[in-house]
Parts: C-alpha cells; sequence; structure tokens
C-alpha cells in the first residue's frame, strides 16, 4: 500500500477504503467486547486507563496491518 515509501500509520488509515475501514473496525470491537462507553473520549479514555486492553488494541492493530496491509510497521523512539 505505501509503494516502498514511509508514511504515518494514521495517514494510511486514513486512506483505507471503506470496506478495510469496516474491517479493521470490526477487528478492534471485537478486542473492546461489552466495553460500555457513550462518545470516543470515554473509550479512549478506558482503553488509556487499562494496559491489558492497549496491549489487544495494538496487537489487533498491528495484525490487521501486517497481514491485510502487508505493511512493514516500524517503531520510532
Amino acid at each position: 500500500m505505501t509503494s516502498g515509501q514511509f508514511r504515518p500509520l494514521p495517514q494510511i488509515l486514513m486512506e483505507l477504503p471503506p470496506t478495510q475501514q469496516e474491517k479493521l473496525y470490526n477487528d478492534i470491537v471485537a478486542v473492546l467486547g461489552n466495553l460500555n462507553w457513550t462518545d470516543a473520549a470515554q473509550l479512549v479514555s478506558l482503553v488509556m486507563g487499562n494496559a491489558t486492553l492497549q496491549q489487544q488494541v495494538t496487537a489487533a492493530l498491528l495484525n490487521y496491518i501486517t497481514n491485510e496491509l502487508r505493511a512493514e510497521v516500524r517503531y520510532k523512539d
């Protein structure tokens, strides 16, 4: 998808076609399970306050990026 050029992950995600966005959404929702939240801010707060959820959401995202998009993720410190 990136044609060998570096692009920030948020940019790649924003440019996904609707079908791929929905697939990623479904993967993340599966991780979140039955969390009760009313808006995005509350959801972010719930996830950021729980290390296990953070790890599970990150793993689902990385799994999607590497398996579905065949992209390489590089970390920058």
